[in-house]
This record gives structure tokens, C-alpha cells and sequence, in this order.
């Protein structure tokens, strides 16, 4: 084979182990990014002003507390959880109150409490987060009874 030849399917070789680093680089950059979903509509403010960080808005208050927490999707569905005095832990751990095996949930993915009569979601920092209904919460909400909580790929509810 020629030295032009050579030199040639070198570079070509090159050429296409580059394409193949940044594919995959653009690849982990799309997963990494927070969903559409996720990210917090611009709103214009009174003035012109734009408003500072917005969070999720709180949950009303359901009529009621509930005592158990139901898996309604996912492989744990019809999986029912007491809720008590006891923090309910989410996740992949071996410590965890519902062990969620899914690689979509986090080793510790939320924290469910009871707070001033309601029951409180909490993420615990998760890579996913942890979906109320249709909004990714950042910080304790209220968990309504019958709204559905996503984990991964598990959706569960409190009932009474």
C-alpha cells in the first residue's frame, strides 16, 4: 500500500473516531439537561421586570389526610405502603422504606413526612427528580391525596 494511501485511511480513521466522541458528547449533554417540562416558563412581570425564581405553586389542602400510599404504576404497582409517624423514605437503597428498583430513581430519590396535619413530599436531590402530577418539585410541597407522585418510572398516590 502507497504512502498516500496510508496517510489517507489514517486521517479517515481519525476523522471518524472525532464524529463519533462528539455524537456522544451530544448525546450525554440532551440526557443531562433538565426536560422541557422542567424548566420554568418566562413571565413577565408588572413594570417590565422579570419576577425571580419561580417555584412550583402549593397544593391546596385535600379535605383530608390519608393513611396509605399506593403504587398505581410501574413494577410495584399495587404495592400499598402505611404512612405513620415515620418518614417514608423513595429510592434504590436497601435502607429505604419502598425500594424502587428502577435506574431512573436515585438511591435516596424523596422523603414522604407528615407536617401540620398533611403529608409533605420531599426530593432528596435526586439526578430525575420527583414529579407532583405534571410539576418537578424542588422543595417540600403538600402531597394531596389522590395526586399522583412520579418516581422513575413508578407513579403512586396517598388514599384514605
Amino acid at each position: 500500500m502507497s504512502e498516500l494511501a496510508l496517510t489517507l485511511l489514517r486521517l479517515g480513521f481519525l476523522v471518524l473516531l472525532w464524529v463519533g466522541v462528539l455524537f456522544t458528547l451530544s448525546v450525554l449533554r440532551r440526557d443531562l439537561r433538565a426536560p422541557r417540562e422542567a424548566r420554568p416558563a418566562p413571565v413577565a412581570a408588572p413594570g417590565g421586570q422579570q419576577p425571580a425564581a419561580s417555584s412550583p405553586p402549593r397544593r391546596a389542602r385535600s379535605g383530608g389526610k390519608g393513611s396509605r400510599l399506593v403504587v398505581t404504576e410501574g413494577p410495584l404497582s399495587g404495592t400499598v405502603v402505611p404512612l405513620g409517624t415515620t418518614p417514608v423514605t423513595i429510592g434504590r437503597a436497601a435502607d429505604s422504606t419502598l425500594v424502587v428498583e428502577d435506574d431512573y430513581a436515585s438511591t435516596n430519590h424523596c422523603r414522604i413526612y407528615s407536617a401540620g396535619g398533611e403529608w409533605v413530599v420531599e426530593d432528596l436531590n435526586s439526578t430525575n427528580g420527583t414529579w407532583l402530577d405534571r410539576t418537578r418539585i424542588t422543595r417540600p410541597t403538600v402531597l394531596p391525596v389522590g395526586v399522583p407522585l412520579r418516581v422513575g418510572r413508578s407513579v403512586m398516590q396517598v388514599r384514605k
